[in-house]
C-alpha cells in the first residue's frame, strides 16, 4: 500500500525513471557498472540534499545507520563513501544536467500561469558566485587566494522556476553568458546594470524580444520625445537616442527610458527598454520582480546543500549543482500536484526529518486548519508565494 512506502520513496515516484535511464544510456553512465548505478547515485545525492547532510562522511553515516532501508529507499545496498566519491568524480555530469533540464521543463509546464498577461514569458537573468577553497579546488582559481564557480540563471518569473542554467568559472564575465540564453520571441528579459551591453541588447531586439535593463550613470544620450502625463512615482518616460561614440553604433535605434522613484528605498532608478507596448509603471514592476532570481539563489544556498561540496573535481561540483536543481524542481512539482498549502520552506523542514518515515505524503505535508489562520505578517516568505509578485 502507499502508506507502506518510505516518505523518500514516495517523493521518488514523481521522477521519470525511464527517461533518466535513456539519458544514462546516451552517455554510457552505467557501462561496466554492476552495483552502484547512476540512479542510485542520483537518489543518494538527493537524500543528502533533503536531509541537510554537510558532507559525504555525514551522509554515509546516515546510510549505515539505516542500512536495512537502503534498498527500499532506492540508493541500493552498495552506497559507500568510496563508491559515491568515485561516481561523482568519474560519471558524466551531462547525465544530471539533461535530467535537470527535463525537470525544469516539467515544473514550468505544471506551474504555467500568465500573471502579467503578455504573449511571451517574463525572465530575469543574473548570476551567483559560489566560493570554493582554492587548496581543494585548484581548477577554479579566479583570484590570487580564492576559487569559485558562477551559476548563470534565467528564471521564469511567473512560474519561479529556472528555465536555463550555465555553470562557468567565476572569472567569466557576466555579459558573455547572455550569448547562451535561449531567447524566445515576444518574451521579456530583465537584466541588472551589469548586463548593460548595447551590442547584445541590439541582438535581443533583432530577435523580436523585449528587454528591461537598468541604465548606467555615465550613459550619453539625447531625449527627443517625452510623455507629460505620468503615473505616481514615475519621474520621466521618454524616448532617447544614444550619442556615445561606441554605444551609438552598437544600438542605433531609439530606446525608451523610464525614471522611477522608489518611495520605500527613497531612491531613483533609471530603466531602459525597447518596448513601447507597456506602461512606465509596468516597466518598473518588471524590474522589481528581477529580485526573484536573487531570492532563488539565496533559497538554493540556504535550503539545499550547495555551499559545501561532496567532491573536489569540476565534474563533482557540477553534478551536485544539477542535483540541487533537480531536487528544487521535484519539491516544486510535489507542491503543485498535491495542491499543498504550505510554503516550500516548511515542506523542506518536514521532509528533512521524515524521509525514513512511512507516513502518507499528503497527510505529512498538508497544513492543519489552525496553521492556515496565521497572520500574513508572520508567514515565512517563500519563492512560490505570490507575496513576492507585485
Amino acid at each position: 500500500m502507499f502508506s507502506e512506502k518510505f516518505v523518500f520513496s514516495q517523493l521518488v515516484s514523481f521522477l521519470d525513471r525511464s527517461l533518466f535511464s535513456r539519458i544514462v544510456r546516451k552517455y554510457g553512465g552505467d557501462r561496466y557498472i554492476k552495483y552502484f548505478t547512476c540512479w542510485n547515485q542520483l537518489l543518494a545525492l538527493m537524500f543528502g540534499q533533503l536531509s541537510n547532510r554537510e558532507g559525504l562522511r555525514a551522509l554515509i553515516v546516515v546510510f549505515e545507520a539505516h542500512s536495512s532501508k537502503c534498498y527500499h529507499l532506492g540508493v541500493g545496498t552498495h552506497v559507500t563513501r568510496s563508491n559515491l566519491a568515485k561516481a561523482n568524480e568519474n560519471r558524466d555530469f551531462r547525465i544530471f544536467r539533461d535530467f535537470a533540464f527535463h525537470m525544469i521543463e516539467l515544473a514550468r509546464k505544471k506551474r504555467s500561469r500568465k500573471i502579467f498577461g503578455f504573449k511571451g514569458h517574463v525572465y530575469a537573468f543574473d548570476s551567483t558566485t559560489i566560493d570554493l577553497c582554492l587548496e581543494l579546488f585548484e581548477w577554479a582559481r579566479f583570484r590570487t587566494t580564492k576559487g569559485g564557480v558562477k551559476v548563470h540563471t534565467l528564471l521564469d518569473v511567473e512560474t519561479q522556476i529556472p528555465s536555463f542554467l550555465l555553470i562557468t568559472e567565476a572569472k567569466q564575465n557576466d555579459v558573455k553568458a547572455m550569448d547562451f540564453i535561449p531567447y524566445e520571441a515576444s518574451s521579456y528579459y530583465v537584466f541588472d546594470r551589469a548586463y548593460n551591453d548595447f551590442g547584445r541588447l541590439a541582438r535581443i531586439d533583432a530577435m523580436g524580444c523585449f528587454f528591461v535593463v537598468r541604465a548606467k550613470m555615465n550613459m550619453q544620450y539625447e531625449v527627443f520625445d517625452t510623455k507629460e502625463k505620468l503615473a505616481d512615482n514615475i519621474l520621466k518616460d521618454c524616448r532617447i537616442i544614444l550619442t556615445g561614440y561606441k554605444t551609438g553604433k552598437l544600438y542605433s535605434k531609439p530606446l525608451r527610458m523610464v525614471e522611477y522613484y522608489d518611495a520605500e528605498d527613497k531612491r531613483v532608478f533609471t530603466y531602459l527598454t525597447n518596448s513601447n507596448k507597456i506602461s512606465a509603471s509596468r516597466v518598473a514592476e518588471l524590474y522589481k520582480n528581477r529580485w526573484l532570481v536573487e531570492l532563488f539563489f539565496k533559497w538554493l544556498k540556504q535550503h539545499l546543500k550547495i555551499k559545501k561540496f561532496w567532491g573536489t573535481s569540476e565534474n563533482a561540483v557540477k553534478i551536485q549543482i544539477y542535483v540541487a536543481i533537480i531536487t528544487y524542481c521535484l519539491v516544486a512539482i510535489v507542491h503543485h500536484d498535491m495542491q499543498l498549502n504550505r510554503s516550500l520552506y516548511e515542506i523542506l523542514q518536514i521532509l528533512g526529518i521524515s524521509l525514513t518515515d512511512k507516513t502518507p505524503l499528503q497527510e505529512l505535508l498538508t497544513a492543519k486548519n489552525s496553521e492556515k489562520q496565521e497572520k500574513a505578517e508572520n508567514r515565512t516568505l517563500d519563492l512560490f508565494d505570490d507575496l513576492f509578485l507585485c
